[in-house]
């Protein structure tokens, strides 16, 4: 992971802090979390002191007025620390932040911005809803204009930082009839009657993330939440997906480089038939395909990272980083837990909680299927 060229000595340094607070205030926590199914606001603040939030945000709003590239290390170390992958604090900084940036009122932005900076404010980012995962178009929550407010409608499921939240972005129908065009975003306080927290969601990986249901009945806001222009929605939300996914390609090639480097570890110490793990050819050809994929999407990577930063990267370039890192990482988990034989089963050994948490991410952001549709719309 080091010594990419894309990277100057302020953000290995920033990677050196990252790093550094993961292991500390995550790995030796994460159990504990975990059981608890959700990730204690204390961790958000702490995060917030550190200034692991939120890092493009200007100035003027509280934050360090970093590039892009401070998040994307943010995300590749998430990925590289134990459990740090399942984390709301991406969705946050690399998402909803964006979303209010761009697209909030001013008001709006003066009121979140800075304490999600510091770790005081959770967001979330309603989307996905119980009949419609991938198609967006097909959601069906409601947002019906009364006056000077929005009477809003529906529920949504799979949503990160749905229990700890204090307002999320919401995805909704402000006219049904228009299809994609008809769907608004609306941001939606967690404290408003008729919003209510469905259960925290049991999943067989991340179970430290609170990945929750919505319920949205007569819920009333104020229309100057509305972000951006009414019927706009879709196109904020497709021209946002870039970021996200280059950000979860991020964490995958982090995860994959943590696994490998585990793997490593454990072949050079664990003998079997009288010689160590590593001097069997099987597991030297393995782990040489598996260092030579990831030199190869690191090059990818940062060829991509290269190009967000510039305003250039494709969504078709997006979805292809996103596909291939995700799924690659499938392949070199299952390969590096089969190195470590029963022991890789385990929970104690790290590389089966790196297995568990990384699967999701050929699903969300876009799934793989979808990735494919898009860059196979391109060709």
């Amino acid at each position: 992971m080091h010594d990419r060229k894309i990277y100057s000595s302020d953000h290995e340094m920033f990677r050196d802090s990252a790093r550094r607070f993961f292991r500390e205030e995550v790995e030796s926590n994460i159990t504990q979390w975990e059981q608890d199914g959700i990730v204690p606001r204390a961790f958000w603040k702490k995060a917030g002191a550190q200034g692991l939030l939120c890092c493009g945000i200007p100035e003027e709003y509280g934050g360090p007025g970093a590039d892009f590239f401070y998040n994307i290390i943010l995300s590749e170390e998430g990925g590289y620390g134990i459990g740090a992958s399942s984390l709301g604090i991406f969705m946050q900084s690399d998402i909803v932040a964006y979303y209010l940036l761009k697209h909030a009122s001013e008001e709006l932005k003066r009121r979140w911005l800075p304490p999600m900076v510091s770790g005081d404010a959770i967001g979330a980012l309603g989307m996905t809803e119980p009949s419609c995962g991938s198609d967006l178009k097909a959601l069906r929550t409601t947002a019906r204009r009364e006056g000077g407010e929005y009477v809003i409608n529906g529920q949504k499921t799979f949503i990160t930082n749905g229990q700890n939240c204090d307002f999320v972005v919401l995805a909704c129908k402000t006219d049904p009839a228009k299809g994609a065009k008809g769907i608004s975003l609306i941001l939606v306080e967690a404290d408003r009657p008729g919003f209510q927290r469905g259960r925290n969601l049991d999943k067989i990986g991340q179970k430290s993330a609170d990945t929750s249901e919505l319920f949205f009945s007569d819920v009333r806001v104020p229309a100057g939440n509305l972000l951006g222009e009414e019927g706009c929605g879709f196109a904020i939300m497709m021209e946002e997906l870039p970021r996200e996914r280059l950000t979860i390609a991020s964490r995958a090639l982090g995860e994959s480089q943590r696994a490998f480097e585990l793997t490593v570890d454990y072949a050079k110490e664990r003998q079997a038939f009288g010689q160590r793990i590593i001097d069997f050819q099987n597991s030297q050809f393995t782990l040489a395909d598996i260092k030579t994929s990831l030199a190869l999407g690191w090059a990818f990577h940062d060829q991509c990272l290269a190009k967000i930063e510039d305003g250039t990267l494709t969504v078709e370039e997006a979805a292809m980083i996103k596909l291939w890192a995700t799924e690659n990482n499938s392949k070199v988990m299952d390969k590096c837990l089969q190195l470590f034989g029963g022991y890789g089963y385990m929970t104690e050994y790290p590389i089966s909680r790196l297995y568990v948490d990384s699967r999701v991410r050929r699903i969300f952001g876009g799934s793989s299927e979808i990735c494919r549709m898009i860059i196979g719309r391109s060709l």
